[in-house]
């Protein structure tokens, strides 16, 4: 073991103006009790890294996800399965560039953010972060609220005010440590799998079409161009990247030039494999949804519940087309959903507000706080709007988080790619390349189909001349100051350099994990010495 970290501190702040505690180490003492990485190469390593992957899956897999492969089969059948392959595709790249940025610079997103941008930036970057988590909250206060009204008969109103007792089962979880948790999560995932597996196999869609969905992109219709954006939104969430580099900072890796060549290729690994099953678990979503609502004997009645298909309306196409216990499957994979993705949505806006401001709040608090956000708004449309007024929140909360992304994605990828940020560990040309172009992909869809919404709108409008030019100019100028926040974030050169975790010669050095972010995870710890 190398010298200690008060002799040698191995985490070292930047020292910029926003980092209050840049003279010091961010880790004073050792902790036997974490989950260490054994220093020598075994491939019975990776099952220390096995975990992260897992509670960023559970993003890609929420309520909102469901209801928008559900909308996306009935009105297109597989036609947009392409989207959800390339925004897995793209998801995995860029969750891997959110581990490496983690474990090789040993601070998070959200850190870097607060040590590169002065306090304006840095607090409005903050205020993005925040309503994107409570978006992401959204979705799964609906979704359970619909699985507890399809499970028990609970009004969906109701269901909304009993989410709230999610808090509470985060924190019977905490006592039980963070490696059982992240084996809770990976239970849930495979729940879910099993639950849409089993509708997959008796609504017995086409594999012919489902395969040439998936390889054919394809956009047709009036909604098509809206709902690939939901779908895209749904698929890579902006919170999630703040997440995953702040996860991995909870293990404890060898410091030497192999050992963070190691990490990051298993996490790599433990991402694919998790983001493969979320990946799977959406495409069968949308191939039941597909192969149910265009079945050539549905009936009338659930013809119209195609048209207009939410979560709650899903539940009874299910039972009326493939069976009662058809519903019950998706009404348990609805609420493991929405649980279980409650822990991550808490631990993304800890991580969040720790980084861009420097402030802790107790995870209960915290998420007491992102749940009420969530509750107000989805209880008011549940009143008023009931089921099909709080299906179309969760697409609206999915489409504001792919607005969101670049807010995320750009400084991700502007970091990754840095050599002052990462040395030696600077993205290759080629991932730079790619990264950048799906980002332009992304922010070139979103641009486009805001932009052509607004127009619409105001074409389509009733509203009187004057009253439409006032509309516009006050719309126009809103997409203009979007736009040029992003192009600040793109054209904006890094200035400040990171210390670099990371041993540049052969000797062999551990570093703790961060004591800061592991105490927000769990009051609870573990050893991981048996995979060694």
């Amino acid at each position: 073991m190398a010298a200690s970290a008060s002799e040698h501190p191995q985490f070292i702040s930047n020292n910029g103006s926003n980092n209050s505690f840049s003279n010091s180490p961010l880790i004073d003492n050792s902790d036997p009790n974490q989950i260490i990485i054994p220093e020598k190469k075994s491939w019975k390593n990776f099952f220390a890294y096995l975990g992260p992957g897992f509670l960023v899956s559970i993003a890609y897999i929420d309520p909102g996800n469901f209801e928008t492969d559900l909308q996306s089969g009935a009105q297109y059948k597989y036609e947009l399965l392409w989207i959800i392959l390339v925004a897995s595709c793209a998801a995995l790249v860029i969750q891997s560039l959110a581990a490496n940025l983690g474990v090789v610079t040993g601070k998070h997103l959200a850190e870097h953010c607060r040590a590169e941008y002065s306090k304006v930036p840095n607090f409005l970057l903050w205020v993005v972060a925040e309503i994107a988590v409570v978006a992401c909250d959204i979705p799964e206060v609906i979704g359970t609220a619909f699985a507890l009204n399809m499970l028990f008969k609970i009004p969906v109103w109701i269901g909304v005010l009993l989410t709230g007792l999610s808090t509470l089962m985060l924190l019977a979880l905490q006592q039980y440590g963070v490696r059982k948790l992240e084996f809770l999560i990976a239970f849930l995932v495979f729940t879910i799998a099993i639950c849409f597996f089993v509708e997959l196999h008796y609504s017995k869609p086409d594999p012919r079409e489902v395969l040439h969905g998936l390889f054919v992109p394809q956009l047709k219709g009036n909604g098509a161009t809206g709902l690939a954006i939901s779908l895209l939104g749904a698929m890579v969430m902006p919170h999630n990247l703040f997440l995953h580099s702040a996860l991995v900072l909870s293990r404890k890796i060898p410091r030497s030039a192999s050992g963070i060549k190691e990490a990051c290729r298993f996490y790599l690994i433990e991402s694919g494999l998790a983001l493969t099953v979320a990946f799977l678990i959406n495409v069968s979503v949308i191939s039941v949804s597909g192969a149910v609502c265009n079945a050539s004997d549905l009936s009338p009645e659930d013809r119209a519940k195609c048209e207009d298909l939410d979560l709650n309306k899903a539940s009874f196409l299910l039972r009326n087309v493939v069976g009662k216990w058809s519903s019950k499957l998706f009404a348990i994979a609805l609420l493991a959903s929405g649980q279980s993705s409650t822990i991550t949505g808490t631990y993304a806006g800890q991580y969040v507000m720790q980084g861009f401001l420097d402030l802790r709040l107790e995870p209960w608090l915290r998420n007491f706080l992102t749940r009420c956000l969530a509750i107000i708004p989805s209880l008011i449309v549940a009143l008023i709007g009931g089921s099909s007024g709080a299906g179309k929140l969760i697409i609206i909360a999915s489409m504001i988080l792919s607005f969101e992304l670049p807010f995320a994605l750009v400084p991700l990828l502007k970091f990754t790619s840095c050599k002052m940020k990462m040395g030696s560990y600077v993205n290759p040309m080629a991932v730079s390349a790619f990264t950048w172009v799906i980002g332009g992909l992304i922010m070139g869809i979103n641009i486009y189909y805001l932009v052509s919404s607004f127009i619409k709108l105001l074409i389509h409008s009733h509203m009187k001349l004057g009253l439409v030019i006032f509309c516009g100019i006050l719309g126009f100028s809103g997409i203009a100051i979007y736009l040029a926040s992003i192009a600040y974030l793109v054209f904006r050169r890094n200035r400040k350099a990171t210390s670099l975790l990371a041993s540049t010669n052969s000797q062999t050095e551990e570093t703790l994990p961060r004591q800061d972010i592991v105490d927000m995870q769990l009051h609870g710890k573990v050893s991981t010495s048996d995979v060694d």
